[in-house]
């Protein structure tokens, strides 16, 4: 089954963010379930717009999150593009 994963917050008469992405259901091995598990095999890459995030809010570990899934586009898309696009989108997924 492949899902649409969008978190978002919407403030009432201003406005509205969503970041969006596609997934595909799948059996996951975690060591020590009682029972087979199901977790989320990520299928579209984008980098999300630095403009929307407000790092003094994040934790570390949401920090550590946002560099990994930008790294992953970055190796699934870079190879991809090149010239501008490419320097691009290495620039929208530099570390934070």
């Amino acid at each position: 089954m492949i899902l649409s994963n969008e978190p978002g917050y919407y403030k009432t008469g201003e406005y509205g963010i969503r970041i969006e992405n596609l997934v595909l259901v799948e059996e996951r091995a975690v060591p020590g379930a009682e029972k087979p598990m199901q977790g989320f095999e990520t299928l579209t890459f984008a980098p999300i717009d630095r403009h929307l995030i407000a790092l003094d809010l994040l934790s570390a570990d949401e920090r550590a999150w946002v560099d990994a899934y930008h790294a992953q586009v970055l190796s699934v898309v870079g190879p991809q593009l090149d010239g501008d696009a490419r320097a691009w989108l290495e620039s929208a997924c530099a570390p934070l």
